[in-house]
């Protein structure tokens, strides 16, 4: 089947969307036409997508990893940055 060319593009900017000016969600509505929410439930199928692991591995990686550190602090009940309640300074 393979990726598409929005999908592809998808990969590259979340791999480096840090590197632009502005934010986030701003370079989203301007590069690809469409709600930080629907990009995100696009990117969260490319999470899943063994096509997208095999193209960018290293970020499919990263992405999945973050995003089971979120959940597990969800289920736990504390703050997904690790501090466990604690106040970090």
């Amino acid at each position: 089947m393979g990726l598409s060319e929005r999908d592809r593009a998808i990969l590259e900017f979340e791999g480096s969307w840090w590197t632009e000016t502005g934010l986030k969600e701003s370079a989203i509505k301007a590069r690809f036409r469409m709600s930080a929410s629907s990009y995100r439930r696009i990117l969260a199928v490319l999470m899943e997508s063994e096509e997208a692991a095999s193209v960018a591995p290293l970020l499919i990686r990263r992405l999945r990893r973050d995003r089971d550190l979120r959940r597990r602090a969800r289920f736990e009940g504390r703050p997904a940055d690790g501090a466990g309640g604690r106040r970090v300074r």
